[in-house]
């Protein structure tokens, strides 16, 4: 069981170390792990390499696993693991994050290089507070450092990193690039892996600054990319205008075609497996203090544009219904000036968010028929499936979700709210339904952290408050 003094000197720590949390992680976001880019293949090793030596450091068995086929054509997973003390009888804990990157473009967009991190103060009432804007800052390498910091200070009051729980570590190398390898080393991995009870992932977020939150569901995703051929050249459109298929005119044409005028997606089956709304679900979703109005004013955007599926709030579209949206369309001639072409092809990429019990790999076939079945005359379609993953809920009812709870309170003050995210973690419905783990998402971001675009940051009122929340998960999981 966890003793009161000695979970004080934990948190007494982590106070202790406050800016040697701040420089560590400071260093690591110097590290340009741009994981989609081969140029920087070298650099997301050695980002990985850094990971694991700071586990090494703190007792943890930690090594780089190589991936792909053949071996080593991947970027590399850390697998780190740190045996329980005598007499520890609660949960094995599997600890999940990625330490690769997003690429930074467009460059002119950052206010500093992205991999020269900077901690700016705070500003005005109401704007963001003292920070580190970096590339990776939340996502996920400062999400990340709030659980090594907290094995830090761990370390620093028992001699253990954990306090005696059990603990395994994996760290990937390929989640902003689609996880291409993930399967594999799982497979690979399956018996080791198994052995843990839960999954704890730390790449969500709050509700807000001074509202922490456990997310206990993420939606799946289904990515595709389709390409409609026509002729077998491009063609002059005066020529050729009126007498041939223009392939960027049948694909919007089609594509205009994904939902009704209530907004519902028009695949026959796609709604067959979804998991409904509870109506306490619904409930508890809108005791919470969240305004559309003033979410779409910070993304320039009028009340008018809250649009979405019929009969749903923008919250439970976004935690608990599917959606179909095109990422991308391109074809024929974009450049500077005119080219009156009507081109040979027209592409588009399209996705889906799924829900619990949406299948991704049914989804696609579903879509797939359903473009066959629209195919434009004299048309054919070129389709690629490129990645997908399972949705997942964990029951509010957990005895791991309730330790994550009461863990933040202590930490915090206060009780963490239940929520749902409208992104995908793909890990978490590999690990259910490869292994049956449930995963707890306990992450500390910001919905104005900027992820994934220019200025990226983490705010460090949430660093500390993510550390301080994972040494007394800890804590919780010494009294089960």
């Amino acid at each position: 069981m966890a003793d009161v003094n000695v979970t004080n000197q934990v948190l007494a720590a982590l106070d202790a170390n406050d800016a040697g949390a701040v420089n560590t992680l400071l260093e690591w976001l110097k590290i340009p792990s741009i994981s989609t880019d081969p140029a920087y293949k070298d650099h997301v090793r050695s980002a990985g390499q850094w990971a694991a030596d700071q586990l090494i450091g703190l007792g943890f068995d930690a090594k780089l696993i190589e991936v792909g086929k053949p071996a080593g054509s991947g970027h590399p997973i850390v697998l780190a693991t740190l045996d329980s003390a005598p007499g520890y009888a609660g949960p094995h804990v599997l600890f999940y994050g990625h330490y690769d990157v997003q690429p930074c473009d467009p460059l002119d967009l950052w206010d500093s290089p992205p991999f020269e991190p900077v901690i700016k103060p705070a500003e005005a009432k109401g704007g963001p507070g003292e920070r580190i804007v970096a590339r990776g800052a939340v996502d996920d390498k400062g999400q990340v450092m709030m659980f090594i910091e907290a094995c830090r200070a761990w370390k620093a009051a028992t001699g253990h990193a954990t306090g005696g729980a059990k603990f395994t570590v994996m760290l990937e190398g390929e989640e902003e690039c689609g996880s291409a390898s993930l399967a594999g080393f799982v497979d690979a991995y399956r018996k080791q892996l198994k052995e843990a009870d839960v999954c704890l992932i730390s790449d969500t977020g709050m509700l807000g600054r001074t509202q922490p939150a456990i997310t206990y569901g993420v939606r799946g995703l289904a990515y595709t990319e389709i390409t409609l051929h026509a002729a077998n050249q491009d063609l002059h459109s005066g020529l050729w205008g009126g007498r041939c298929p223009n392939p960027i005119t049948e694909l919007t044409r089609v594509l205009a075609q994904l939902h009704d005028k209530k907004r519902k997606i028009t695949i026959p089956g796609f709604y067959d497996d979804v998991r409904p709304l509870t109506k306490q679900e619904r409930a508890n979703w809108g005791k919470l203090k969240f305004s559309q109005k003033d979410a779409l004013k910070k993304i320039g955007l009028p009340p008018a544009a809250d649009i979405g599926e019929a009969g749903f709030t923008a919250m439970e579209r976004e935690w608990g219904r599917p959606t179909a949206e095109v990422n991308g369309i391109w074809g024929g001639y974009t450049g500077a000036g005119a080219k009156t072409v009507i081109p040979a092809k027209a592409s588009a990429k399209v996705s889906f968010r799924l829900v619990a019990d949406q299948d991704p790999k049914k989804i696609t076939k579903l879509f797939f028929a359903w473009l066959k079945e629209r195919t434009p005359p004299g048309c054919r379609w070129e389709l690629n499936d490129h990645h997908g993953g399972f949705g997942v809920t964990v029951p509010t009812e957990s005895p791991i979700l309730a330790a994550a709870s009461r863990a933040i309170k202590k930490a915090t003050g206060k009780t963490p709210a239940l929520i749902k995210s409208g992104g995908s973690i793909p890990v978490a419905g590999m690990l259910k339904d490869k292994l049956g783990l449930d995963t707890i998402f306990m992450g500390f971001g910001l919905d104005d952290d900027r992820v994934h675009s220019p200025n990226e940051k983490f705010e460090l009122s949430c660093f500390r408050m993510g550390q301080r929340s994972h040494a007394m998960f800890i804590a919780q999981l010494l009294e089960m």
